[in-house]
């Protein structure tokens, strides 16, 4: 997969699917807006810290999960152990981020992040 394609896939609003495993090993599958770091290899969702995504992977540290999106036949799915941070600086950089490639999100005093780190591309971006 061309890496510029890759990089300007994530850059382009669209929205996301978060899935992750349940604790019977069913998948809770999820719309998310996503945001792609290439300097730090890292997926960031913010979510309220009573999502049951965010409940459950605080739960599970370090659980494999997988975030896809889709445009006609172009899609990419990036897959990595997730964690969640309520820490002030990396929630606000989360935001920060979320506002460049969608829309300033609304106040939320229980917002947490959710970090993926990335060790698996998939996709077909090829001469998009």
């Amino acid at each position: 997969m061309d890496r510029m394609s890759f990089d300007a896939f994530w850059r382009e609003r669209r929205l996301c699917m978060l899935a992750s495993p349940r604790p019977d090993g069913t998948i809770h599958q999820v719309p998310v807006g996503a945001t792609y770091d290439a300097e730090q290899q890292l997926v960031r969702v913010i979510t309220s810290r009573s999502s049951y995504k965010a409940r459950n992977l605080r739960a599970h540290p370090g659980r494999v999960v997988a975030i896809s999106q889709v445009e006609g036949r172009w899609w990419c799915t990036v897959e990595g152990p997730a964690t969640v941070s309520d820490d002030p600086a990396r929630v606000d950089d989360a935001v920060r981020r979320y506002a460049e490639r969608y829309r300033q999100p609304r106040s939320n005093p229980d917002r947490v992040v959710i970090e993926v780190s990335v060790q698996r591309i998939l996709g077909n971006l090829e001469q998009r």
